[in-house]
């Protein structure tokens, strides 16, 4: 908040209360980066151990001429300030800083380094940029966020330019930009697919580590930022480009309106964990020349405590540094209309001054406490690489985590314990463990927290696509320039007989059969799916699970699908349809047996046989069929119920449909059996019926009453 307000009621004589606010010193922080007036702009810069800072401003057409050097005062919580009428729209700029020597400190008074809150970024030579001072007027027209519920939320991870770069409907010109993005055609893809909100892999600028740039190659994916506030310019249009870092910033903003106008949502995932200097022998960008040893974590001795393994690891613990990650998710939030985020390496921010993780540590609270972030979905990806780092489950209320546990219970159920039963001719475990993630992870997220709190997922852009999950058995990185060592060894996939591609037909289409038990095993659980680009056409990346390096085809979506792949497309959009229009399967809070909870949904759990499953059904490798019929309990939707019937073995099963209190009928929705959407969704059977159900397959009906 820019201002700290205190609300008092006050009686009045006439006993009519009104609210009377009193205002208290403004907040120093509130002057961190450039603002305008009408004689000039200020600057304000957060640095404890600095003990000279400068602005350098910079000619309009030579970057590297230098035509005023302005001294920085410092102020109240080390908040340095100056004022320049020459500190303009589109001026470049840069900032000088000196200090202390030491282990700890690494100023270097000759360093040009980039305002951290700078809104815009100009590459002047290689490894060098300038901040610039951005007009950020833009007419939004009235377009509001679509706040999408979370119990509606189907999540579509994408990569801007790998979602639009061989778009043929798209004009050459904005492929694999943000303009192509909010293009009608690829608006058409994604609102037709049914998902509601696009998280995009890292768009604050960035820059590839030294490492990839001296093998010749690319950080594609982002995770090494090097602003928090300025949007990646290569990903804008060239016109946009060369109109400079105002008109980026305005196609990143027109881009997010024409999404809200179409209904969809845009999430961002952030990298506020380190930054792209790297490890202390990286380069002096930024935070590192202006007070590197209140930014970055570190010992006594100065040596960097990396829990992120990228070198550095951002300090959320200083005054300077939490407060630069509260102020990015509010400017993203409130001026680009941003409607959540996900936060890679999340353990990382809540690390306390002892970098041990802490639920309540203060970042995490106040992301989730800011009266100007209300409304904003925030994701964790809830762990980092150091000591006790995987974090699953223990974030505080109002977060919502990626779910390893529920990715992991799903391959196995479907792909490494189908793998392991041809092996031993019985699978390893019961079905149980998998029910349990298809009714929300009611073990790993309490109910204050509910089944909302769980963003499910099976694949993501780290690992497998999902046609390469069903497809291989081991990774083959090879192109990633590290001996095939980096990328992970656990992936719970399965190849289903021959490693890559194949010509046998059988094996393809079990593989296809495996993906759509995946996919909807995804969309029909409790909890907030999220879908990976291409998946829904069965995007390949060849068998590379870390593809990080790799701007090109191996990574972009592919147009012009199979038809086989256009049938795998059809049956993600009957999945999102039928999840939509069946609140049962999207409860808000967890049930409890005997009593009714609001916008829960009351599950019961029969066998095969149409029987209440017993304890020995849950757990014995020998039963891996159920059926479960969950019924809503709503508060603003009608009621609602459904019956699922899961069978995770390789050989045909008869189900007798369960008698269930007030059920007449079984309406067919969906079923994973057959390569296309059939014809017989609709079909009615009565409660006694038996009906065959398929090898490894799931069958979805609508649970009737008159």
């Amino acid at each position: 908040m820019l201002l700290k307000r205190i609300q008092v009621l006050v009686t009045l004589p006439s006993n009519a209360l009104t609210t009377l606010e009193l205002m208290t010193t403004p907040d120093p922080f509130a002057s961190l980066g450039v603002r305008f007036d009408g004689s000039g702009g200020r600057i304000g810069v957060w640095s404890a151990s600095a003990t000279r800072i400068e602005l350098v401003l910079f000619d309009d057409t030579d970057p590297q001429w230098v035509t005023a050097r302005v001294p920085l005062t410092r102020g109240e919580s080390d908040v340095w300030t100056a004022r320049s009428p020459l500190l303009t729209p589109g001026r470049r700029y840069a900032l000088r800083a000196d200090g202390p020597t030491g282990p700890r400190h690494r100023f270097d008074p000759d360093a040009l380094l980039l305002d951290p809150y700078g809104r815009g970024l100009q590459r002047v030579a290689q490894g060098e940029w300038r901040s610039t001072a951005v007009d950020e007027s833009f007419d939004w027209g009235g377009v509001q966020k679509p706040a999408v519920p979370l119990d509606r939320t189907v999540i579509y991870e994408a990569h801007v330019k790998g979602l639009t770069k061989l778009n043929p409907a798209l004009p050459e010109n904005l492929r694999g930009s943000y303009a192509g993005l909010a293009h009608p055609s690829t608006i058409e893809h994604l609102t037709s697919l049914g998902v509601t909100s696009v998280q995009l892999l890292p768009v604050h600028a960035f820059v590839s580590e030294q490492r990839l740039l001296k093998q010749g190659m690319t950080n594609y994916w982002g995770y090494n930022t090097l602003s928090f506030f300025s949007p990646h310019a290569p990903y804008a249009s060239r016109t946009a480009q060369a109109g400079g870092p105002a008109a980026v910033l305005r196609e990143f903003k027109g881009m997010v309106k024409l999404l809200h106008e179409a209904g969809l949502e845009v999430l961002l995932d952030v990298v506020y964990n380190h930054t792209a200097e790297e490890g202390p022998d990286g380069p002096r960008l930024s935070l590192r020349g202006l007070d590197d040893s209140s930014y970055y974590r570190q010992d006594d001795r100065g040596r960097y405590i990396d829990v992120t393994g990228c070198g550095n690891t951002l300090d959320t613990n200083s005054p300077g540094g939490e407060r630069l990650v509260l102020d990015s998710l509010r400017y993203w939030a409130n001026e680009v209309q941003i409607d959540g985020f996900r936060f890679d390496l999340a353990a990382a921010l809540g690390r306390n001054a002892g970098h041990e993780f802490d639920p309540e540590h203060p970042l995490l609270t106040a992301i989730v406490d800011d009266p100007a972030l209300a409304g904003v979905k925030m994701i964790a990806e809830p762990w980092d690489v150091g000591l006790g780092g995987w974090q699953t489950g223990n974030f505080p209320d109002g977060w919502h985590e990626w779910n390893d546990r529920y990715r992991d219970r799903a391959r196995n159920f479907w792909l490494s314990d189908v793998d392991y039963s041809r092996r031993a001719s019985d699978p390893p475990v019961g079905i149980g463990g998998f029910a349990t993630r298809l009714a929300g992870s009611s073990n790993t997220f309490g109910a204050s927290r509910g089944p909302l709190a769980s963003v499910n997922f099976v694949t993501a852009h780290d690992g497998f696509t999902l046609a390469d999950l069903v497809s291989y058995d081991v990774k083959h990185n090879v192109g990633n320039g590290e001996s095939n060592r980096d990328g992970s060894d656990n992936n719970r996939s399965f190849n289903h007989g021959a490693e890559g591609e194949t010509d046998d037909p059988g094996i393809l289409a079990t593989r296809r059969k495996a993906m759509r038990n995946l996919l909807g095993t995804l969309l029909l659980s409790a909890g907030v799916p999220m879908l990976t680009a291409g998946d829904e056409i069965a995007r390949s990346q060849r068998g590379n699970n870390n593809a990080y390096c790799h701007d090109s085809e191996l990574t972009w979506l592919s147009y012009g699908p199979t038809p086989l792949e256009q049938a795998q497309r059809r049956h993600v959009e009957t999945l999102t349809r039928v999840r939509a229009e069946n609140p049962a399967l999207r409860p808000q809070r967890f049930g409890k047996s005997g009593v009714r909870v609001p916008s829960a949904s009351e599950m019961d759990w029969y066998d095969a046989s149409g029987a209440t499953m017993s304890d020995e059904d849950w757990t014995s490798p020998r039963h891996r069929t159920l059926q479960y019929v969950a019924a809503s309990t709503p508060e603003t939707e009608e009621f609602n119920r459904i019956l699922l019937i899961v069978h995770g073995v390789e050989t045909e099963v008869r189900v007798t449909l369960p008698q269930h209190n007030g059920v007449v009928r079984y309406r067919s929705l969906w079923s994973s059996a057959e390569d296309d959407v059939t014809g017989d969704d609709g079909a009615v059977f009565a409660p006694g019926d038996v009906v065959d159900v398929c090898a490894t397959s799931m069958w979805l009906f609508r649970a009737e009453s008159d």
